[in-house]
């Protein structure tokens, strides 16, 4: 009684879990003006204003252009080389927003919204509804906002249907972080087995066909030196190739962080190693994020 989940969203109360709910849930917004600094931003339409077609349905420069960017202060991970690890500090603090106050955030400029964190994950009851509250407010005078997530994907397997409906119906994308192949590095750098992000990223991966003009799912490992090696990259790059070659990987530079500060930044030379061991295993989109930061 009165005990907190691992992911801090969750609390016993009466003998019942309580909380995740879209009642409220703990979390700090923002609007990014587009093109934003997104994993995705080489391939999504929003990325790159100039590769959108006109619309007919906007006055001449009355385009949305705002990504409203959802950070959730829960995680159902504890990654060592956490870049948010600050989040933490406001898991307990106790303030709410309910799914319709955050609803109410996407206004006519939001072009998109990024469920993050932490991770959507523990509050994806708090996030769907919010994704269905913005979706039944926009009227057919403007085109859907774009529901785009990024996660570790290590939800149950019965949030992936709606999860795969926001995204797919809207124009957006989940953005799945595969932090290692192996089951013993993931458990180091996580605290978590991966065994339920792969299984629910190959889940997603059966239906991209479904939208194959921009694909709703994509893959991203950040190279996390001494940890995520030429073949931990191989391995994931290997699954992502045998799933569907058309997935969208995107390859990032680390930077020290939290407990694993003492850890040299990736090196420019191991970054595009890694890159063409992705596309020799057979991947066809790989892509190099924050280059800015390999030495």
């Amino acid at each position: 009684e009165g005990g907190v989940g691992y992911c801090g969203a969750r609390r016993l109360k009466g003998g019942h879990l309580r909380g995740g709910t879209p009642a409220g849930a703990g979390l700090s917004y923002y609007y990014d003006p587009l093109p934003t600094n997104c994993v995705a931003d080489w391939f999504c339409l929003e990325g790159n204003s100039r590769h959108l077609p006109p619309d007919p349905l906007q006055h001449p420069g009355a385009r949305p252009d705002l990504n409203l960017a959802v950070f959730y202060h829960a995680c159902n991970f504890n990654c060592l080389y956490c870049q948010n690890w600050s989040f933490r500090k406001a898991t307990f603090s106790g303030g709410k927003v309910s799914a319709a106050s955050l609803a109410q955030a996407a206004h006519e400029r939001t072009a998109c919204i990024c469920f993050f964190g932490g991770d959507p994950t523990p509050e994806l009851p708090h996030a769907l509804a919010t994704s269905r509250l913005v979706a039944a407010g926009v009227g057919r005078e403007r085109r859907p906002v774009r529901i785009c997530w990024e996660t570790n994907g290590a939800m149950q397997e019965a949030w992936l249907k709606p999860l795969a409906a926001s995204s797919l119906d809207t124009g957006g994308i989940i953005k799945f972080d595969l932090k290692a192949f192996s089951k013993e590095i993931h458990l180091a750098l996580t605290g978590v087995c991966n065994s339920q992000t792969l299984k629910n990223f190959a889940a997603l991966a059966a239906r991209l066909e479904e939208r194959p003009d921009l694909p709703f799912l994509m893959a991203s490992t950040l190279m996390v030196p001494g940890y995520v090696d030429l073949e931990e990259i191989h391995g994931l790059a290997r699954l992502i190739a045998r799933l569907n070659p058309n997935i969208p990987y995107s390859l990032l530079a680390f930077y020290p962080q939290f407990y694993l500060r003492d850890l040299p930044v990736t090196s420019r030379d191991f970054a595009f190693k890694a890159r063409q061991v992705a596309l020799n295993a057979g991947v066809k989109r790989v892509h190099l994020g924050n280059v800015h930061l390999l030495t």
